[in-house]
């Protein structure tokens, strides 16, 4: 007997399923994706017990006639893809051709389904069982496919017992349709799950126009995660190189030419988290690429860093974004089920979604710095008294120290507003006892300037009403908790502000600014010179990032190929191992990302500097010396996180503050 012999059809089937079915929800998967591909804009979606005994996919898309349905069944038949150069640029969700006859293989299958264009209002049902067909008749059906699985895994018991329990089944199935979902808002969802309705989502038409694609996208998230979740638009473009492999294989040095090099263009919109808003976990971050949900390091990795400083440590962004590419420049083709993706030019992506998400951080925060009127003073001024134009700088803010005498780095212009869902924290009808406002609490100027600021950045806004950002409307001193805590009221409620974290945030940025206008640190001699041995790869990466460290005060020179000099370090620099301090800070600049974010270089020796140089807790700080300290806040890019990622400012509104004293249910 020969040794190598052929699988029979149904034990490659089963074989081919067990890549493709891992659970209920891979099998809802991959039918839902032949639905949208056969542009379908109803879909229904019912399960029973988790998926276990019942899964049923209705939609209204093209249908299928009786011959194709029949071809349909069998292995590596597709619709999606002719010629193997397909594989290089797809568009279509489904493309493998193992879909339905892999599920088919292992559940009791039946395909109803009737085409679109045909003339005749029978339709074609085939029922097959463990892969075997079972019978083959005409019936009565509405334009589209249903599709119905029963038992799934009935013939591998091995694999029906590694099934989870109802609920976590059922959890994973409703998981995937929120992400289909989410990518198709022009798309009506209803997801039954033991015959009650969980969603029910309307179709939202979203036309071609970015703001168009916005507003669906929005309107498809409040229905999903709930309105109270403020995010920030996000609408970038970026390009990407493409190497012409075709003319390089013309041969010579022809194919380096300028000639064989293109550019893509590369889109990146959606919405993120706005300041304050994060997770302990990476499960609310949906990234999409070409309409897929993938999971990338690469992209999770470009958001982090697009958030750098504004996160603290172990929290993570939520977003939903939507990578527009070429789908030649990215390879879907590297997983079974299609989870993972590949792009040609990783780095590239990598840079435009972290600069996309850093700009529109940036613009969120400089609304803060564009309109924001002064600080009101602790006493209640007279109803025509203006607030000074400029007040002397106190010695204490004048920031006239060495390292950190730069100026205020200069704002963007206004960029997108916050398109968030959360409510303006108002206070309730007027004329209730609790609304009254407190006597001397708000000057009729200061709520005159409040409301015209507010009517600014409405204008602003467009067609989609936002929140002002809290740094972009007066607050009134009220005093200090703690000596660390700063007590603020504004229009909207009580704000609390920590001066060492602002401190920090102003010292920070203005000493970056100087790094990156090109200023010198000083530095300090150490007496006896280190010698920092690295890999090549290591070498390569410090050679490159020297000029940014000498201008950080660490000087570093090559003493060979792979060997470098350390004779200088930053005075504020305390540390017993200089060499161990070096290699550690290479090692945090390779994990930054080579390139990705020029300004990371030498923030972590940054943070060190300003953590010292700031006000710490116990300072007492003067009424004065609070003004100029939210004013020098207020001029900053990023003023609600310090360096390290903790909130400078906690808001209550007055809503919350009600609720806590039991005046509002």
């Amino acid at each position: 007997m020969n040794r190598i012999r052929l699988l029979p059809d149904h034990v490659a089937n089963q074989i081919a399923a067990g890549e493709v079915v891992e659970r209920p929800a891979s099998v809802v998967k991959e039918l839902v994706e032949n639905a949208l591909d056969a542009k379908a804009t109803r879909i229904t979606v019912e399960i029973q017990a988790g998926g276990r005994s019942l899964m049923r996919i209705t939609d209204d898309g093209t249908g299928m006639s009786r011959d194709d349905a029949l071809l349909s069944l069998e292995r590596h038949a597709t619709s999606k893809i002719q010629r193997a150069e397909d594989l290089g640029s797809i568009a279509t969700m489904g493309f493998r051709g193992e879909a339905l006859p892999s599920i088919a293989s292992v559940s009791r299958f039946m395909l109803t389904t009737r085409e679109r264009e045909a003339d005749s209002p029978e339709g074609t049902q085939i029922l097959i069982n463990g892969g075997k067909i079972a019978e083959v008749k005409a019936a009565g059906c509405a334009t589209g496919t249903i599709v119905e699985v029963r038992q799934l895994f009935f013939n591998l018991p091995a694999r029906r017992k590694f099934l989870r329990t109802e609920e976590t089944e059922s959890a994973h199935t409703q998981h995937y349709l929120t992400l289909a979902a989410l990518a198709h808002p022009e798309v009506a969802f209803t997801f039954i799950k033991d015959g009650r309705v969980v969603h029910q989502l309307p179709a939202v038409k979203a036309g071609e126009v970015a703001t168009g694609k916005l507003e669906a996208l929005k309107e498809r998230l409040r229905a999903l995660l709930g309105g109270e979740t403020r995010l920030l638009a996000v609408d970038a473009a970026g390009d990407l190189t493409v190497v012409n492999e075709a003319s390089g294989e013309s041969g010579g040095e022809a194919s380096q030419s300028d000639a064989a090099i293109s550019r893509s263009s590369m889109r990146v919109w959606g919405f993120i988290g706005a300041p304050g808003v994060a997770r302990s976990t990476r499960e609310d971050q949906h990234v999409f690429v070409n309409r897929r949900p993938v999971e990338n390091r690469g992209l999770n990795h470009a958001l982090t860093e697009g958030y750098h400083t504004s996160l603290m440590k172990g929290r993570y962004p939520l977003c939903c974004l939507f990578v527009e590419i070429d789908p030649a420049l990215v390879d879907v083709n590297i997983h079974p089920a299609k989870r993972e993706v590949k792009f040609h030019r990783e780095f590239e992506v990598r840079r435009v979604v972290m600069n996309a998400v850093r700009q529109t951080l940036l613009a969120f925060h400089a609304q803060s710095a564009t309109t924001a009127p002064r600080i009101a003073s602790t006493a209640p001024p007279k109803p025509a008294t203006v607030p000074r134009a400029t007040e002397p700088a106190l010695p204490r803010f004048e920031l006239n120290r060495s390292l950190v005498n730069a100026p205020v780095p200069q704002q963007m212009e206004q960029g997108p507003p916050e398109m968030g869902f959360k409510r303006e924290a108002t206070p309730s009808q007027p004329g209730s006892q609790q609304d009254k406002p407190v006597e001397g609490s708000r000057p009729p100027s200061v709520a005159a300037s409040t409301q015209q600021s507010t009517r600014d950045a409405q204008a602003a806004a467009g067609p989609v009403s936002a929140p002002v950002p809290l740094l972009q409307i007066p607050l009134r001193l009220v005093g200090v908790v703690g000596k660390l805590y700063v007590v603020l009221e504004s229009d909207r409620g009580l704000v609390l502000l920590d001066q060492h974290a602002a401190h920090e945030r102003i010292l920070f940025e203005q000493m970056l600014e100087r790094v990156e206008q090109g200023g010198q640190a000083p530095s300090q001699r150490l007496l006896l010179p280190e010698t920092l041995e690295l890999s090549i790869r290591d070498a390569t990466f410090l050679r490159q990032q020297m000029e940014i460290l000498t201008r950080l005060g660490v000087s570093l020179s090559e003493f060979g190929d792979r060997t470098f000099l350390l004779d200088a370090l930053p005075p504020f620099v305390k540390v017993n191992d200089a060499r161990k301090f070096a290699l550690e800070l290479v090692d945090e600049l390779k994990a930054a990302g080579e390139d990705v974010n020029s300004a990371r270089l030498g923030e972590h020796v940054v943070a060190k500097t300003v953590c010292r140089h700031a006000v710490k807790a116990n300072d007492p700080l003067a009424g004065k010396e609070l003004e100029k300290l939210v004013e020098n806040l207020r001029g900053c890019a990023m003023p609600y996180t310090c360096p390290h990622g903790r909130p400078t400012l906690i808001e209550m509104g007055w809503r919350e503050l009600e609720r806590k004293f039991g005046r509002t249910q």
